[in-house]
């Protein structure tokens, strides 16, 4: 430990991995810490987190609902972006890192604290997203990593550490769990363990924020949502907070079984990892914003969109939330959306939330140029220069080849 601290802000869930830490740091740094726990919709109870936090003699204690701002300022402008990581993956983990890691920050500044520390382990993406957060938004501030530091490397040595300093492990947390879980309002995700064959199935416990597809009612419900600058404002004609409209599309795609990922990933440390993902409310939301861009984005900035995109999702997904080129590629996709404004009507049914209709009055769509019958304002002619443009170089590539006798 080459530098003393006084103070440390610890991101804290009341879970046995950081009840530890906040001994560990307590009695390794001789320090004071503050615990900060945040609400994202993780579903949980939170007031055992500050029971445990003033057990262990914490004074400063926050615990902040972030839904809205969560979902408002961080899952909006990512679905304005239709981010997805390796073609599959909505991305629920590392959106929700760089909020709590900027409210880490603030909270230091609140109490004069100058380190921070998180329990994210030295194999994961985590670390990198909240070390690399904090660089951005405060780096005179130490960063401790405990699971890098200490020497308690099993889940054994764990419960030995906690009894042995009067930590209260809970009883469901004495035997090995079978798979960790991280959960906000966006997703739920687990990993390890049981999971970490590939070749297996996952067992229906895994799953715990959808019903089984297969069990899903056999009669379809039909939703609405609507959108105003690519963002969702109302579903079925309720208008609701960020936080209320994706609590309620959640619920929905519950029920019919929606947003399930069983995904083997290419983690930024360089490993692969298997995950299995429940995105309910966050599936519909994305495959509604798909639909109400198909019809008032224009070709171009729509193609332009989906080749930016890897990008986005990559930055977000590697922890550059806070970095210049992830703000100069939001404020593009941004830009984009002054006209995704409408309605969207999707068929939610055994796992999949399928769009069946589109409208706006930002609409682009035409049916006097699309239809099959007669019109007055297209000449299907013109189709033949266009044609014969875009064919020039083709035939002037098929001409050397005759040239060169094939070879080229």
């Amino acid at each position: 430990m080459s530098r003393s601290v006084r103070k440390i802000v610890l991101a804290y869930s009341g879970g046995l991995d950081t009840s530890v830490i906040l001994k560990w740091l307590q009695d390794a740094y001789d320090a004071e810490v503050v615990t900060f726990t945040a609400d994202l919709g993780q579903g949980e109870e939170l007031g055992p987190a500050r029971a445990k936090a003033e057990a262990a003699g914490v004074k400063e204690i926050f615990i902040d609902d972030l839904r809205e701002e969560f979902v408002r300022d961080y899952v909006f402008p990512m679905v304005r972006a239709n981010a997805v990581y390796e073609g599959l993956y909505l991305l629920g983990t590392s959106i929700a890192r760089p909020l709590i890691a900027k409210r880490q920050v603030e909270i230091a500044r609140l109490t004069g604290a100058d380190a921070v520390a998180h329990g994210a382990t030295g194999k994961g993406n985590d670390q990198v997203r909240f070390e690399l957060a904090f660089a951005a938004l405060d780096p005179s501030l130490k960063v401790i990593a405990p699971w890098r530091e200490w020497s308690l490397n099993s889940r054994a040595k764990l419960i030995a550490y906690a009894e042995q300093h009067g930590v209260s492990v809970p009883r469901d947390k004495r035997g090995e769990a079978p798979f960790s879980v991280d959960a906000n309002l966006w997703h739920t995700s687990s990993e390890g363990k049981i999971l970490e064959d590939p070749a297996q199935e996952a067992a229906d416990i895994v799953y715990q924020r959808t019903e089984d597809p297969e069990n899903a009612p056999d009669k379809a419900q039909y939703v609405t949502i609507e959108f105003e600058r690519g963002d969702a404002v109302a579903v079925d004609g309720k208008r609701m907070s960020p936080a209320g409209l994706l609590t309620h599309l959640n619920e929905l795609g519950r029920v019919h079984g929606i947003g399930r990922l069983d995904l083997v990933e290419n983690r930024f440390v360089g490993m692969k990892s298997r995950g299995v993902y429940e995105t309910p409310g966050g599936t519909i939301l994305m495959a509604a914003h798909r639909g109400i861009e198909q019809i008032t984005l224009d070709r171009g900035a729509m193609h332009l969109k989906d080749e930016l995109m890897p990008r986005y999702a990559k930055l977000i997904y590697e922890g550059f939330w806070f970095s210049p080129e992830r703000e100069m590629l939001q404020a593009a996709i941004d830009l984009s959306q002054r006209h995704v404004t409408g309605e969207v009507r999707l068929k939610l049914y055994k796992g999949l939330a399928s769009v069946v209709g589109r409208s706006s009055a930002h609409s682009l769509y035409s049916l006097e140029h699309v239809t099959f019958e007669e019109d007055e304002v297209y000449d299907q002619k013109d189709a033949e220069g266009f044609i014969r443009l875009n064919a020039l170089r083709l035939s002037l590539l098929a001409a050397r080849r005759k040239r060169l006798g094939g070879n080229d």
